[in-house]
C-alpha cells in the first residue's frame, strides 16, 4: 500500500459502527413512501451507495428482499422490493449518479429485476482487489481503510422474513453508511498506485455487461461431488434427480439444497436403488423423507435408468474451448509449454503490480490464446486476440508483451528439441 490511504495503525483497535447516523429509517413498503424516497434521492448529490440483501440458502433464485441506499442530501433508505416490486422510477432518478456497490456482480442482477441498473459505478470490492488488499470483504475493507468495524452477524440470515427484525435493519442500514467514504479513500489509493484508470475501465465493463449472465449449459453438472460418478448411466440419474429437485424447489420457493442435498443425489446415482426401501437406505433419504417425495425421487432414478443409450449425457461437460490443461502435454507439448510459460509470466506480472492474477487477466483468456495463438504471435497479434476474448485495454497493455516473450521462449525450446 502507499501512504495515500492513511490506514489505521495495526495496534489501534477499529471503532465499532453501531448505529446509523440518522437512526434506522422506516422500511419503504407503499407507493407514497416510495415516491417520497424517489424525490429525495433525485434531489440528493454525489454518488449513491447501493446494497441488496438476498435469501441465499433459503429461497429459490437470487431475488432481492431488501434494498439499501444512501446519498448526500437524502440520507439512507431501506426499501422492501417485495412490497414495491417496480423500482424503475428510482432507477431513473439515479440514472446520472455513480453507484457505489460492494461486489457489484452479486447485486446487479437482482437490482435489474426490479428496474434498477447503473450507468456508472464504483465497486469497492474490486477496487480493493486491484489495489492489492489481502482481504476485500466489506467488513475487512472498512476496518483496514477507515478504521471502523461493521458487525456482520446478520449477513447470512433469511432476508425473506417478514417483518424484518430491528437488529437486521440496523445491520442493513450500516452496510451503506460509510460506503461512499470507503469509495473516496479507495479512489485516492488507486490513484496513488497508478491504477485508477485500470479500475475505472473494469467498472465501466461491469456497468455495460448484461444484467444476468447467460444460462449455463447443463447446470446439473455443478452438483458437488460429481467427480465420484464414473458411468454415463449414473450421470443420467444425477441429471434427473437434479431436474426434479430444481422443479420442486422452484414451486416451493425454497433453496434446492433444502429440498435435497447434492450428496444425496450423488449417493442415489451411485446406488441406483430399484425400490423405495432401497432408496430410503441411501444416505440422505432417511425415514424423515415423506413417502410421496420418496416416490418422486424414485421416479427420477427410474427415468435415468430408462434414458436411451444414444441420449445419455457425455462423460464430460461440453465446451467450446481448449481441452483441460492436464491433457495438453500429450495432445500438444508446444502448447503445454506456452501455457506453462504464460502462467509464470502472468503470476510474476501480478506480483509485481500487487494484484491477484485473475484480476490481471482472466485465466481462460490465457488458456485459449496459449492453445491457439495468433498466426503472428507478437505482442500486437496477441493483443488483438485478447481483445476479441473480452480483455480490457489496460490488461492487454500489460499482458500481451509478457505472453509474447513466453511464447517465443516455448518456440525456441521446441526448435532446440
Amino acid at each position: 500500500m502507499t501512504d495515500a490511504v492513511a490506514a489505521i495503525p495495526e495496534e489501534a483497535a477499529p471503532v465499532p459502527l453501531l448505529e446509523p447516523k440518522e437512526g434506522i429509517p422506516p422500511v419503504v413498503v407503499d407507493e407514497q413512501a416510495l415516491a417520497d424516497t424517489v424525490a429525495a434521492f433525485a434531489a440528493g448529490t454525489g454518488p449513491v451507495a447501493v446494497d441488496a440483501e438476498r435469501a441465499s440458502g433459503y429461497r429459490y433464485g437470487q431475488r432481492a428482499y431488501l434494498i439499501q441506499l444512501r446519498r448526500a442530501g437524502a440520507g439512507s433508505a431501506l426499501i422492501d422490493p417485495i412490497a414495491c416490486p417496480d423500482l424503475s422510477a428510482l432507477g431513473a432518478a439515479l440514472a446520472d449518479a455513480e453507484w457505489v456497490v460492494h461486489a457489484a456482480t452479486q447485486d446487479l442482477p437482482c437490482l435489474a429485476e426490479v428496474g434498477m441498473r447503473p450507468q456508472r459505478l464504483f465497486d469497492t470490492e474490486l477496487a480493493g482487489r486491484i489495489a492489492g488488499f489481502a482481504r476485500v470483504g466489506l467488513g475487512a475493507m472498512t476496518e483496514s481503510v477507515l478504521g471502523l468495524s461493521l458487525a456482520k452477524e446478520h449477513s447470512a440470515v433469511d432476508w425473506s422474513t417478514r417483518p424484518l427484525p430491528e437488529p437486521w435493519l440496523r445491520y442493513a442500514a450500516l452496510d451503506v453508511e460509510v460506503l461512499v467514504e470507503l469509495r473516496d479513500a479507495l479512489e485516492q489509493e488507486l490513484d496513488a498506485q497508478g491504477k485508477l484508470a485500470w479500475a475505472l475501465e473494469e467498472f465501466a465493463a461491469i456497468a455495460a455487461a448484461p444484467p444476468r449472465p447467460a444460462q449455463r449449459t447443463d447446470p446439473w453438472r455443478r452438483t458437488s461431488q460429481l467427480h465420484k460418478i464414473r458411468r454415463r448411466r449414473q450421470l443420467a440419474v444425477v441429471r434427473e434427480l437434479w431436474l426434479a429437485r430444481d422443479k420442486m424447489a422452484q414451486e416451493r420457493d425454497v433453496s434446492p439444497g433444502r429440498v435435497l442435498s447434492d450428496a444425496a443425489i450423488v449417493n442415489a446415482a451411485l446406488a441406483m436403488p430399484l425400490n423405495a426401501a432401497a432408496l430410503q437406505a441411501v444416505q440422505g433419504f432417511g425415514p424423515r423423507v415423506h413417502r410421496r417425495q420418496l416416490d418422486q425421487w424414485l421416479a427420477a432414478v427410474q427415468r435415468g435408468r430408462e434414458v436411451p443409450e444414444n441420449q445419455l449425457p457425455a462423460s464430460a461437460a461440453p465446451h467450446d474451448g481448449p481441452p483441460p490443461p492436464r491433457a495438453w502435454a500429450e495432445k500438444d507439448p508446444v502448447a503445454a509449454a506456452r501455457l506453462s510459460g504464460a502462467r509464470s509470466a502472468v503470476t510474476e506480472l501480478a506480483e509485481r503490480h500487487h494484484l491477484p492474477a485473475e484480476n490481471l487477466i482472466t485465466p481462460d483468456h490465457v488458456r485459449r490464446v496459449s492453445w491457439e495463438p495468433p498466426a503472428d504471435a507478437d505482442a500486437e497479434g496477441i493483443a488483438a486476440a485478447l481483445r476479441r476474448l473480452g480483455a480490457r485495454q489496460w490488461q492487454v497493455d500489460l499482458v500481451a508483451p509478457a505472453l509474447e516473450a513466453a511464447f517465443a521462449a516455448a518456440a525456441a525450446t521446441a526448435a532446440q528439441g
